[in-house]
């Protein structure tokens, strides 16, 4: 324990840092800036910079980079070095305020929608104080937002950063509105992420055309053994993961990521890695580093990290639990309803905030964990469904349901666990069971939106989230700062919106049919793929919503909408590719090598032995032939829709490019897939292609 608490942040410019290197009074604008949302005086920056460059120097670094998370959904850097020169040839190290405050990468290099066109290059990226520098790989990486030559946002930390400036203005208009809040001038939300990941052996991985290029498998049958008998979650971590995990934790630890829970997965082979709650500016950061570094230190270990939301087909796919919750700067959490929630009206008006939040912008929230990946897993067994609900638990329903029947919540004492075995301890039972269906679920003290894939940055879904609350709790406060009687005025409001958006609380199982008939009913969205979910982020509620707070302007909403299917349409195009590449090349060939081989068996035995029964081999040799044949086909139905994709991709609407893509070309995928696997259970594992699925999930041992 000596060795955590003495390399925890050891190479991250933290507070403890910072207070120790810089005078004491730069120190105090700083933490004005960062605690307070105060403008940052220009000086301070530059006291700021010499203090980091020094440091970092002390750490071995010799390059800087502005480290920015841009719209290709991976982060970006671009390193210069400390050296300036000077007379005799000598040189040295420097770093100035303005180079701290302000870089100018390619703007039009990465994804912007159409905001930048591709001759106009320029784009700037500005210090975020917020989150705290760090080094990574020799090089101090400065946390920083991007944004176009015309001032639009072109990354995800700086819609972000405007959500969480919008809903703690918000939030604090409320809180001013009951009594004890007096010393509350701001509100954070946080965030802790949970992380679901792979771990293959690299050997294996590298005989994979599909999952270098794509992150999944395009073709594979079932593993004789998956996930039915319920033994890897939770099971006992073999000795390699455990020392990649290890390794990961020491890295993580150093950049002053708090990891703190590692356990098996569901899938063979799938893992998990949860961190402690932080302010969701810094959870986002740290969630992209962790990222990098579990693919980095995978690679050590001789083994592959895969991040893809549904690498294999018939098992578990990896999702991103975002636990989100909102505390003001005293240190309360106002999602923690404390011992009489029934009685704490505080926390109710909060809740129904974002009840309501969530029941009016389902959309909103559905498009910001839409993509390629995500879509094979929303729906599925180990994820939501694709339709928005909230989970409240027993209590919370109850009295909802009580306040809106007018009647007195009828509370129950807390329950003994009774397990029958006198000595384990007694312990309280929770007040409501978890609901692992739900996409939205109150647990505690936060809420758990369980939608978001695995390979996505958690930006996204937190500032459509944040945004919305923030708008709930702007009307709210609209109407109760002009109240005359508070407290009548204050139950109406909460009475008012339990009866109106009562529809999109659910409690029953995600999974079961009859909840896709019943949501439909309600009245409740059911988008189920990417190209059906993204036209809605440009409905005229949503522009408005997040022009009100200057989240995004209608241009930068149009820009993502581009971007996001343009995304899509070219994961889908890079993964037909692939399998028509596999197909041709690989799995054909050895369709045809296997039937040569079985013709030759024939033959042989008939020459041989004229009695000699060869049916197995006639009967094995027509499946082979017919199979040969249908995937032939089947690549040319691929190919044809492909070339058809490419004409409607050049009339220019990347929306019904992308329904296309969804509907026809990856419809006809499945097919070819379909066939191939179906290919693959008869053929000798010594003629097929590829390691099969039994190979690359039981291949870390």
């Amino acid at each position: 324990m000596d060795e955590v608490t003495k390399i925890f942040g050891e190479n991250v410019f933290n507070e403890t840092v910072m207070k120790a290197r810089l005078p004491k009074e730069t120190y105090k604008q700083l933490m004005k800036t960062i605690e307070g949302g105060e403008k940052l005086d220009p000086s301070v920056a530059t006291v700021v910079a010499n203090a980091m460059k020094d440091w970092a120097l002390e750490k071995g670094a010799t390059h800087f980079t502005h480290w920015f998370q841009p719209l290709t959904g991976i982060t970006a850097e671009k390193h210069d070095s400390f050296i300036s020169p000077i007379d005799g040839g000598k040189v040295i190290m420097e770093f100035s305020g303005k180079e701290l405050v302000q870089g100018e990468p390619d703007a039009s290099s990465f994804p912007s929608g159409g905001i930048r066109a591709t001759f106009e290059a320029r784009g700037y990226t500005a210090w975020d104080p917020t989150s705290f520098a760090f080094i990574k790989d020799g090089t101090l990486c400065i946390p920083t937002a991007f944004c176009s030559y015309t001032g639009e946002a072109l990354d995800k930390k700086t819609p972000l950063l405007r959500s969480m400036q919008a809903i703690s203005k918000q939030a604090v208009r409320v809180l001013k509105l009951f009594e004890g809040n007096e010393a509350v001038t701001s509100v954070k939300t946080t965030v802790g992420p949970e992380q679901e990941y792979f771990l293959v052996d690299k050997s294996v991985y590298d005989k994979r055309e599909d999952l270098i290029y794509t992150g999944r498998t395009l073709f594979g049958a079932k593993a004789p053994k998956g996930q039915e008998l319920e033994d890897h979650y939770f099971g006992m971590i073999k000795p390699r993961v455990q020392e990649f995990m290890k390794d990961l934790n020491k890295e993580l630890w150093k950049l002053g990521i708090l990891a703190k829970t590692e356990h098996n997965e569901v899938a063979p082979a799938q893992h998990e890695l949860a961190p402690i709650f932080t302010t969701t500016n810094i959870a986002c950061d740290h969630n992209q580093l962790m990222m990098e570094m579990m693919r980095k230190v995978a690679s050590r270990h001789g083994m592959v990290c895969l991040l893809h939301e549904k690498p294999f087909a018939g098992v578990n796919g990896s999702g991103k639990h975002n636990n989100w919750s909102i505390s003001t700067n005293t240190g309360k959490n106002l999602l923690d309803p404390g011992a009489t929630p029934d009685q704490n009206a505080q926390f109710l008006l909060f809740l129904c905030a974002i009840i309501k939040a969530v029941d009016e912008y389902q959309d909103l929230l559905r498009i910001s964990v839409a993509s390629a990946g995500n879509d094979h897993r929303l729906g599925a067994n180990e994820a939501p469904p694709a339709i928005i609900s909230i989970f409240l638990g027993d209590e919370l329903s109850a009295i909802l349901d009580s306040i809106e029947k007018g009647v007195p919540y009828g509370k129950h004492e807390k329950e003994k666990m009774k397990i029958g075995v006198t000595v384990l301890p007694e312990f309280n039972k929770d007040a409501t069971d978890r609901n692992r269906t739900s996409p939205f679920a109150f647990t505690g003290n936060k809420f758990e939106f369980r939608m978001l894939g695995s390979n996505e940055s958690i930006a996204c879904a937190n500032v459509f989230l944040n945004t919305v609350v923030a708008e709930e709790l702007s009307q709210f406060a609209d109407l109760l700062e002009k109240s005359k009687d508070f407290k009548a005025d204050l139950h109406a409001l909460i009475l008012k919106t339990i009866k109106e958006h009562k529809r999109i609380i659910f409690n029953g199982n995600g999974y079961d049919d009859s909840w896709v008939k019943e949501a439909e009913k309600r009245g409740l969205y059911n988008l189920k793929s990417t190209p059906e979910a993204l036209p809605h982020i440009l409905d005229e509620k949503n522009v408005k919503v997040f022009e009100k707070f200057g989240v995004y302007s209608k241009v930068e909403l149009t820009s993502r909408y581009e971007i996001h299917n343009e995304n899509y349409s070219k994961i889908i195009n890079i993964e037909a590719e692939t399998m028509l590449e596999m197909a041709k090349k690989d799995i054909l060939p050895a369709a045809s090598k296997y039937a040569n081989k079985l013709a030759e068996t024939i033959g042989l035995k008939k020459s041989v032995c004229a009695e000699c029964d060869s049916s197995y081999e006639s009967e094995m040799l027509k499946k082979v032939s017919a199979l040969t044949t249908s995937i032939y086909a089947k690549t040319s139905t691929l190919e044809a829709a492909l070339a058809e994709a490419k004409d409607v991709a050049e009339k220019g609407d990347s929306g019904k490019t992308a329904l296309f893509f969804r509907e026809k070309v990856f419809a006809a995928m499945g097919e070819l897939r379909a066939v191939a696997d179906e290919l693959e259970v008869i053929t000798p594992k010594e003629l097929w292609p590829f390691p099969s699925y039994g190979d690359l999930l039981y291949s870390v041992r």
